[in-house]
């Protein structure tokens, strides 16, 4: 590693072009972290809803990844990086504005339907920007390279979390009432607050969708760099090879559970506070989005620090012991009372922070034309975030619809309880950390 320190993780002349680029892992951090926020707000205005049926929100969202990411990789390899980025933005843009027709008809599968497109345009942004950050410079500095475009990720993130504080969850008419109240409306009153609340919702997604066509609008006039790999193999020696590469499938394998980790931590840390909440008067009642944010700030923060720490560090090695701290956080979140507890919730993102461009880097490590099916894989491999939340509701509707209808051991809540799979899903990061250090050392 002493060498990277001589060679700059962006040279000068790729610096612009880098700049563009990274401006998109912003863009679907937003999409991320608006909606994650929404599987407790669709439960509070269609409160039919069980858990898991309001988990199908990020299930519709994640899938999206899994679904479109190898025709993706398809379409960039047969074109352009640039042309995989502007149709994900216009898919990006279609989704968000079909907001507005899913409001108007008050359907839950509509707007599982929209987040679900977002996602294909998504899938299209980051099956494409990921290989192209890597391959903007030198091999030796790629993985960190990564990092610092990833750490900008969180930034949209945190904007994301503030919009669905501020504009949706804070303004919304159902979550006024309590339960009681809220049964004892008229009809006539609850088709009113629904049809408010629903409202409420779509706005940030629509005004995101006018963001998007004026960043398409600046990535259509920018000029975007050559890469250095062509393509040199055909599509069945490309996906030979990346079947016969051991370190890469423990990779996909380690991503999809790493995301899945990451998007059950930021979903249910929702109900997790609501939970704490229960029984306490309003005024003392905590506010689940501010403690959301405290986490994308630590999440952010760890980014930076693990980007710093790789100049000296192996990646593996750094990716093995922040997996450990997200397993012990992971523990302490559920073995721990109270606001203690929750601040071992929040804790866990900083452990999170370096997961996903480390595996990603790590996995398509010295990797030539194969990596654009690579890449491919490991942006499928985000479904973990798709199916691990369904069943983390699953286990939270153990006994009802409530959060602590069941005592698990006798003491831990089944929402506390439940984080028992964000330990497991960080100690296979961890397991893949050291399998991949072990490896390059031998």
């Amino acid at each position: 590693m002493s060498n990277s320190k001589k060679i700059p993780v962006v040279r000068k002349e790729l610096l612009f072009p880098f700049i563009i680029i990274t401006s998109l892992f912003a863009l679907w951090g937003i999409a991320n972290d608006l909606t994650n926020p929404m599987v407790s707000a669709f439960k509070k205005v269609m409160p039919e809803l069980s858990n898991v049926q309001a988990s199908l929100v990020q299930f519709a969202f994640y899938f999206g990844y899994f679904f479109m990411a190898l025709p993706a990789a398809l379409f960039i390899r047969k074109y352009s990086y640039k042309s995989g980025i502007i149709l994900g933005l216009i898919l990006y843009a279609i989704g968000a504005f079909m907001f507005y027709p899913a409001a108007a008809f008050e359907e839950f599968n509509f707007f599982l339907i929209s987040l679900w497109v977002i996602t294909c345009g998504l899938a299209f942004l980051e099956t494409t920007s990921n290989p192209l950050v890597l391959a903007l410079g030198d091999k030796e500095t790629a993985t960190q390279r990564l990092n610092l475009a990833q750490a900008f990720n969180p930034i949209g993130s945190l904007m994301g979390m503030v919009i669905a504080q501020v504009f949706v969850i804070g303004a919304l008419r159902s979550d006024d009432y309590t339960t009681e109240a809220y049964n004892a409306l008229t009809s006539v009153e609850l088709a009113g607050i629904r049809e408010n609340d629903l409202g409420i919702i779509s706005i940030p997604y629509i005004g995101l969708g006018i963001l998007v066509l004026i960043i398409m609008a600046i990535i259509v006039v920018t000029k975007m760099p050559k890469t250095a790999d062509e393509d040199k193999m055909s599509i069945s020696e490309s996906f030979n090879k990346l079947f016969s590469n051991k370190n890469y499938i423990k990779g996909v394998i380690a991503q999809a559970f790493y995301v899945g980790a990451q998007i059950m931590c930021w979903t249910y840390i929702f109900q997790y506070v609501d939970n704490l909440n229960d029984g306490l008067p309003e005024a003392e009642q905590l506010t689940a989005t501010w403690f959301n944010v405290a986490a994308m700030i630590v999440f952010l923060t760890g980014r930076w620090i693990g980007t710093a720490l790789m100049k000296t560090i192996n990646p593996s090695r750094l990716l093995m012991l922040f997996g450990l701290g997200g397993v012990l956080m992971s523990a302490g979140a559920i073995l721990l009372p109270g606001i203690i507890g929750l601040i071992s919730l929040v804790g866990i993102s900083i452990f999170m922070s370096i997961m996903f461009p480390t595996i990603y880097g790590i996995a398509l490590k010295d990797m030539g034309d194969e990596a654009k099916i690579g890449s491919a894989g490991l942006v499928m491999a985000i479904v973990g975030g798709a199916l691990m939340p369904v069943l983390q509701g699953s286990i939270l509707d153990w006994g009802g619809s409530g959060f602590a209808d069941v005592q698990v051991l006798g003491f831990i809540p089944e929402v506390k309880f439940s984080f028992i799979l964000p330990l497991l899903c960080l100690a296979v990061v961890a397991w893949y950390g050291y399998s991949s250090y072990k490896s390059n050392k031998q």
